[in-house]
């Protein structure tokens, strides 16, 4: 149970950055003009600028949190918790009634008009997309699986090995390997897929 334990956390990050990044490149906003012309399109990355950067973060951190020690498990755990009240946080308006500001970048590239009042008189209405919705689940994600963290990080083993020398020098198979545990064992010099020594 433990040793799958760090592996849901593991992946409950990179899946959250994963969807962060991903949604980054996809329609967040479709903005309807008031001279009739064709919808313009707002990506995630223009509708909340820290979005690509946090995400990627939020993969850094699920790397690390594969290999991290007991203490630097609850900093990683800390800093994922961070990161989800910060991106749902941003998300959330969008998703429910996106603000003129979110479209802003993307209606001066479009246009080259600038200025709140500028723009105002030029959109119809701002209709949000799924990727918003998508993207708090993710951070709903994150932020359990830092808490699971927080919670069972301490049971953790540090690192693993396969077959653990006895005191009268035989030595123990401790069941299959998961691809956490095979990291460890290529971090430490061995290759997990070998001959038992």
């Amino acid at each position: 149970m433990i040793r799958r334990a760090r592996l849901c956390a593991v992946l409950g990050f990179l899946l959250a950055g994963g969807v962060g990044v991903i949604s980054a490149t996809q329609t967040w906003i479709s903005v309807t003009r008031t001279d009739g012309g064709e919808p313009l399109l707002v990506p995630g990355a223009d509708a909340m600028p820290l979005l690509t950067a946090l995400s990627l973060a939020v993969l850094a951190l699920g790397a690390a949190l594969s290999i991290a020690g007991t203490v630097l498990r609850h900093v990683l755990a800390g800093l994922g918790i961070l990161s989800a009240v910060v991106l749902a946080t941003g998300t959330f308006p969008i998703m429910i009634d996106p603000p003129l500001s979110t479209a802003a970048s993307a209606l001066t590239a479009a246009t080259g008009l600038s200025g709140e009042t500028t723009l105002r008189s030029i959109v119809d209405d701002l209709q949000p997309g799924g990727w918003p919705v998508a993207a708090l689940c993710a951070w709903v994600l994150l932020l359990a699986s830092s808490v699971f963290v927080l919670v069972t990080g301490r049971r953790w083993r540090v690192g693993s090995r396969r077959y653990e020398q006895l005191s009268d020098g035989r030595h123990t198979d401790a069941g299959p390997l998961d691809a956490v545990d095979s990291w460890d064992e290529l971090s430490h010099g061995s290759d997990p897929t070998g001959p038992s020594r």
